[in-house]
């Protein structure tokens, strides 16, 4: 099952350090029956698409916690076992689950990260992330092998 784990790049830092992402449960995002309506049919890419957007939305909270990570949202794609994956209690948005245990480097499939530009846009949502904020940013993709340069460690 794929998910969408909200990050920063303190975040992404620890991730390449320690090899995994810990600290269960975790939040995540992903494809929900209560996100796909159920019974209607939807189209699989807009509904990956709209979690993806939860876990950036996720993201900007993060930031607004961490003051000195850099103004770029940041979110790890994961493929996982669907039996690790359950409904997030009390959630506020349909896409949310919690994950159990560890993510492992291995299991990740993406990265996605806000261009550098999108930096004064994502700090003024961060200095108010219960405002809401209209985000004129896509995230950019990532191949996991480019974590390393993405952190500017090579």
């Amino acid at each position: 099952m794929r998910i969408y784990l909200p990050s920063t790049f303190t975040g992404l830092a620890a991730l390449l350090d320690d090899g995994h992402i810990g600290g269960a449960p975790l939040r995540a995002y992903a494809v929900t029956p209560h996100l796909s309506g159920g019974d209607r049919p939807a189209d699989d890419e807009e509904l990956e698409y709209e979690a993806l957007r939860g876990a950036a939305r996720a993201s900007v909270r993060l930031l607004a916690a961490d003051p000195a990570a850099p103004r770029r949202r940041a979110v790890v794609a994961a493929e996982i076992s669907e039996a690790a994956v359950a409904a997030a209690p009390e959630a506020d948005d349909p896409a949310a689950v919690t994950v159990a245990g560890t993510v492992p480097l291995k299991r990740v499939a993406a990265l996605h990260v806000d261009a550098p530009e999108a930096a004064d846009a994502i700090a003024a949502a961060a200095a108010d992330p219960a405002a809401g904020h209209d985000d004129d940013h896509e995230l950019l993709w990532y191949a996991v092998q480019e974590l390393p340069d993405l952190l500017g460690r090579r």
